[in-house]
């Protein structure tokens, strides 16, 4: 749970940029979706470390490790002599991070709160590594995508969703973090949009109070105890399902297309609750 949580907040909070002289050659990688997007950018062969958070895609099987979420194991990175590390702001803690800057290693930090932020991330990290014309061809697919998913549910009509990403305590997604974007995108509104943190606690009784037409469960086995809860219009018209695709909590490109998975279950919500009415 904890290491989930700091994955999630790490992953899904702005930009600062401070690069190499030269293109970087031997990149660590302190996110999963930071390595993800070296694969897509067909950059794997810079990674020469990366830190662990869930399975690894078989690509980056033979990479070194250099530790986990929160713990970094600062010795083997160094060994590995990076030119540039990517980072997101949680993935290491405060105390590491002078560390690296103190040792003269480029940083890389890139935290997107939108959808829209994913296509800069990946052009400046392309820029990072001396790929700048394939970072363009990159970002500019997925400003295409995007715009495409934005006019398909422009006009859909409205539906308020819970997010719980955890149960025990309850945990959502605030209004600043990319998921809640995701949802705007697909025509609905995340009905904890006005709370500020990436993933605060929450109370059932806040739950009641907003009743939400659909809650999305971050994992399926979340979804059998909303039936205590009869009272709640998403459980009484059985639109409490788990999210489609969990690559929507990786925000690397293959977000969009978990975005996708994500506004078409949402769409068929929609018609069920229609038919309901």
């Amino acid at each position: 749970m904890r290491r989930w949580l700091v994955c999630l907040l790490g992953c899904l909070l702005g930009g600062l940029l401070v690069l190499p002289l030269q293109a970087a050659e031997r990149v660590v990688s302190l996110a999963p979706s930071l390595s993800e997007i070296m694969l897509e950018l067909g950059a794997e062969d810079r990674l020469v470390g990366v830190l662990d958070g869930g399975e690894r895609p078989a690509a980056l099987a033979g990479i070194p490790s250099v530790g986990r979420y929160g713990r970094v194991e600062m010795e083997t990175l160094l060994s590995l002599s990076p030119d540039l590390v990517l980072l997101w702001p949680d993935s290491i803690g405060a105390g590491e991070r002078r560390q690296l800057e103190q040792f003269g290693i480029p940083l890389l930090i890139v935290e997107p709160h939108r959808l829209e932020d994913l296509a800069e991330g990946v052009q400046r990290i392309a820029d990072g590594i001396g790929l700048p014309a394939r970072g363009r061809a990159r970002a500019e697919a997925v400003r295409e995508r995007l715009k495409a998913l934005e006019e398909r549910y422009r006009d859909a009509e409205p539906l308020s969703v819970f997010y719980q990403i955890w149960d025990q305590p309850l945990y959502t997604v605030g209004g600043n973090q990319i998921i809640s974007d995701a949802l705007e995108t697909c025509g609905a509104r995340n009905v904890f949009a006005d709370l500020e943190l990436p993933a605060p606690q929450v109370g059932i009784e806040a739950v009641l109070a907003r009743d939400p037409d659909v809650i999305v469960v971050s994992e399926p086995r979340l979804a059998e105890a909303w039936k205590a809860w009869p009272q709640l219009s998403a459980v009484r018209e059985e639109q409490v399902w788990a999210v489609p695709d969990r690559g929507l909590e990786r925000p690397s490109l293959q977000m969009l297309a978990a975005t996708e998975r994500l506004c078409e279950r949402l769409d068929a919500a929609r018609i069920a609750l229609d038919t309901a009415d």
